[in-house]
């Protein structure tokens, strides 16, 4: 959170803030809407600059720069918009009890002390005065020098409550150099034969046809051809006891094919090793 330009003025300080959201994809979309509408709407309605993170990565930094009152306006905004998602998700629902809406800011981890307060006494009154839930994460975010402040309640108890945390972080600017929060994709690349890179997915070669499996935090091996180079942790003797297994199993038909006497084989909740894994437990 950086702030510039402050002037004192008779509602108060008036206050060019830059504040950042960590969102997921789903959220992301939301506030994205249809071909940009409704960012777009946001944007002109509150008169603050929304900018989010590019990348195919499961959470997005959505930046939003502006006068005080924009800021609030935005944030206001952004709330009503996923309280009116939550309501549709429960048209159709049994449960009973509604969720609150939830947003996470990202924040130097040198203002975290401020916010908190000597024996929580300013998160305390942060959550007493507005109705809102808060919560400061106790890490800070991968590779960087900031943590996760969440904010949870109607979305009037969190621009309260937004406004609050704003004042903190005016009268306690960061210390030193920040770190921003870069998210990264959710699993690394594997290279394949060819050069060509697949982040998305893990392809694993069972038999001599490709099995579609569900993406790992990282990659345990790279594949060239028909063999797997396995990472450090998976022992030679490991691998090839799984690759024996692996023949042992009838052909899979590539996905979206079929093929005479052998049904399709899709792999949505399954990871190909880890079941090549169990049997070799099995077996052993």
């Amino acid at each position: 959170m950086n702030t510039k330009d402050t002037k004192a003025t008779e509602g108060g300080l008036n206050v060019t803030l830059t504040i950042r959201l960590l969102m997921h994809g789903k959220e992301v979309g939301s506030i994205i809407g249809k071909k940009g509408e409704t960012v777009k709407k946001m944007r002109e309605e509150s008169g603050a600059r929304i900018n989010i993170s590019e990348g195919s990565c499961p959470e997005r930094i959505v930046t939003i720069t502006g006068p005080t009152d924009a800021i609030f306006k935005a944030f206001s905004m952004i709330a009503l918009k996923f309280e009116e998602d939550i309501n549709a998700s429960m048209t159709n629902s049994t449960v009973t009890s509604k969720p609150p809406v939830t947003l996470r800011l990202v924040v130097p981890a040198s203002q975290c002390g401020s916010l908190i307060g000597k024996g929580g006494s300013k998160i305390k009154e942060i959550r007493e005065s507005t109705g809102a839930q808060v919560q400061v994460a106790g890490d800070m975010l991968p590779n960087s020098t900031e943590r996760a402040v969440t904010i949870s309640g109607t979305p009037d108890a969190i621009i309260q409550c937004v406004k609050q945390i704003c004042v903190v972080m005016l009268e306690s600017p960061p210390k030193g150099a920040t770190i921003p929060y870069r998210p990264k994709p959710a699993s690394a690349p594997i290279i394949f034969a060819g050069g060509q890179v697949r982040a998305d997915t893990i392809l694993a070669s069972a038999g001599n046809h490709t099995v579609l499996a569900q993406p790992q935090p990282a990659p345990a091996f790279t594949i060239q051809g028909q063999y797997a180079i396995p990472h450090p942790d998976v022992s030679p003797a490991h691998l090839t006891k799984l690759h024996q297994l692996a023949m042992q199993h009838p052909p899979f038909t590539p996905l979206g094919q079929t093929t005479p006497g052998f049904p399709a084989y899709t792999f949505s909740n399954l990871n190909v090793w880890e079941m090549l894994c169990n049997q070799w437990s099995t077996h052993n």
